[in-house]
C-alpha cells in the first residue's frame, strides 16, 4: 500500500475517533496529550543519523561537483523568494477577507516567547564539536553545521578520506532504510496524533468565535498548498506535470499537517522527495535541510494572518499600510528564525510579532491559545509542501533530477 495512502487511512481514523471521545474530558486529553508526545517521538527517532550522515555525504559530493556553493546561493534565494510571496499573500487576502471579531475569553498571565537568536547562535559552535551530535531531535543546525565541515573535511585527500566516505556512504544508506520503515509504519502512528488533533479541533469549533479564522486559513492554506504552489512549477524547462508533483507530496503533506512538527516530517520528506520526485541524494539533503530550517514561510505566514485579526479584534484604528508593511517584514524575518521550534513554530512566531509591536498587543496571541494547535497545523503543512516544491524545482534547474513514473510513487 502506497505511504500516502496509509497516512490518508490513519488520519481518517483518527479524526473519527477523535470526534467520538469526549472533546471536553480532561482525563482523555492528558492520556492523548500523553500518547502525541511519544507518536512525534517515534517519528522524529531516525531524523538525526539520516540527517547528520545524508548531508555529510552530500556536501562531499557537491564539493566534488563544484556545484556546492551555486545550489547554496540558488536555495537562499527561493528561501527569501517564497517567503515574500507566500506571507505578502496571505497578509493580503487576511485584509481583503477579514474574518470576524475574536472577543476576549479569559484572562491569562502573559507567557515568556522568544526566539532567543543569540542562544541559537550560540548553540552552533559548542566548545566540544561531538556534542552536536548528542541532540533532543529539536533543534538541528548544530548538527547541520558539524555535518558541513564534516563534508568539507572528506574533500582534503582521498588517500586518507577514502575509507571514511565509504563509512559515511553506507551509514547514510542504511540510516535511509531505518527511516523508511519508520515511514511505512507512520499510518499506525498518526491515528494517535489526528485524534488528539480531532478532539482539539472539536473543542474549538465549540467556542464557536474562531470560526471565521479557521475557515480562511483553510481555505487559503488549500488553495496554496494545493493549486497555486503546484502551478507556479509549470514555468519550469523542460515542462513538469504539477498534479503529478501534488500526487507525489501528499505523504509528507499530512504527516506534516497532523504532527504540527517540520522534524517529524524530514524524513518523509527525504524519501518522497528521492522516490517521488527522482532527485538525487546530493540535492534533496541540502535543499531539504535548508528550507526545514530558514523557510518556515508557511507558519510566519499563517502568524502574521491571525496577528491582523488580533490587531482588527482590538484596535478602532484598525490595520494602517505602515502596520501592513511592518508586520510583513517582521514576519519575513521571523520565517528564517524559527529552526529551535520544530513543533510550535506558529504560535511562536505569533508571540514575537504580537510582543514586538507592543502597543497594548503583547498578550494578544493568548486569545488565540486554544487554537494554537490548529495554527501550528496549518503552517507546519505550508512549510512542507513548500519545501517538497522548491526542492524539485532546485534540482531540477540544477540537473540533479530524474523522472519517475507514477506507478513508482511510494
Amino acid at each position: 500500500m502506497k505511504v500516502w495512502l496509509k497516512l490518508l487511512i490513519g488520519s481518517l481514523l483518527g479524526i473519527i475517533l477523535g470526534y467520538i471521545l469526549p472533546y471536553d474530558n480532561l482525563r482523555v486529553l492528558s492520556i492523548l496529550g500523553w500518547l502525541e508526545k511519544m507518536a512525534i517521538g517515534i517519528g522524529r527517532y531516525g531524523t538525526v543519523p539520516i540527517l547528520v550522515f545524508s548531508l555529510t555525504i552530500a556536501i562531499y559530493e557537491l564539493r566534488q561537483d563544484g556545484q556546492f556553493w551555486g545550489l547554496l546561493f540558488r536555495s537562499f534565494l527561493l528561501i527569501v523568494g517564497s517567503s515574500v510571496f507566500v506571507i505578502s499573500a496571505g497578509i493580503l487576502v487576511t485584509m481583503v477577507f477579514p474574518p470576524g471579531r475574536i472577543p476576549i475569553l479569559i484572562e491569562e498571565q502573559i507567557e515568556l516567547a522568544s526566539l532567543d537568536v543569540g542562544e541559537a547562535v550560540l548553540q552552533l559552535f559548542p566548545s566540544n564539536m561531538f556534542t552536536a551530535l548528542f541532540s533532543d531531535g529539536v533543534y538541528l543546525l548544530p548538527l547541520c553545521v558539524f555535518a558541513f565541515f564534516l563534508g568539507m573535511g572528506l574533500s582534503y585527500d582521498r588517500n586518507y578520506t577514502k575509507s571514511v566516505i565509504s563509512l559515511v556512504d553506507s551509514l547514510s544508506r542504511i540510516f535511509y532504510h531505518v527511516a523508511s520503515f519508520f515511514s511505512e509504519i507512520l499510518g499506525l502512528i498518526i491515528i494517535v496524533l489526528a485524534a488528539y488533533w480531532a478532539i482539539r479541533f472539536h473543542g474549538a469549533l465549540q467556542a464557536d468565535v474562531f470560526r471565521d479564522l479557521i475557515a480562511l486559513l483553510w481555505i487559503f492554506s488549500a488553495l496554496l498548498g494545493f493549486v497555486i504552489l503546484p502551478l507556479l512549477l509549470y514555468f519550469l524547462k523542460p515542462r513538469v506535470n504539477p498534479w503529478v508533483l501534488l500526487y507525489g507530496s501528499l505523504g509528507p503533506a499530512i504527516a506534516a499537517f497532523f504532527s504540527g512538527d517540520i522534524n517529524f516530517s524530514i524524513p518523509v520528506i527525504f524519501r518522497h522527495v528521492k522516490e517521488n520526485f527522482g532527485v538525487r541524494r546530493r540535492a534533496n539533503t541540502v535543499t531539504v535541510t535548508l528550507f526545514t530550517a530558514f523557510g518556515r514561510a508557511g507558519s510566519a505566514m499563517v502568524a502574521a494572518a491571525a496577528f491582523i485579526v488580533i490587531i482588527k479584534s482590538y484596535s478602532s484604528l484598525g490595520v494602517t499600510l505602515a502596520d501592513v508593511v511592518s508586520i510583513g517584514l517582521r514576519a519575513v524575518l521571523i520565517s528564517f528564525l524559527l529552526a529551535r521550534h520544530s513543533g510550535n513554530a506558529a504560535y511562536i512566531a505569533l508571540a514575537v510579532l504580537c510582543q514586538g509591536y507592543g502597543r497594548g498587543f503583547e498578550a494578544g496571541y493568548l486569545i488565540l491559545k486554544p487554537l494554537a494547535f490548529y495554527l501550528i497545523a496549518t503552517g507546519a503543512f505550508l512549510d512542507v509542501m513548500i519545501a517538497c516544491f522548491a526542492s524539485f524545482a532546485l534540482a531540477r534547474a540544477s540537473d540533479f533530477q530524474e523522472d519517475r513514473e507514477v506507478r513508482h510513487f511510494i
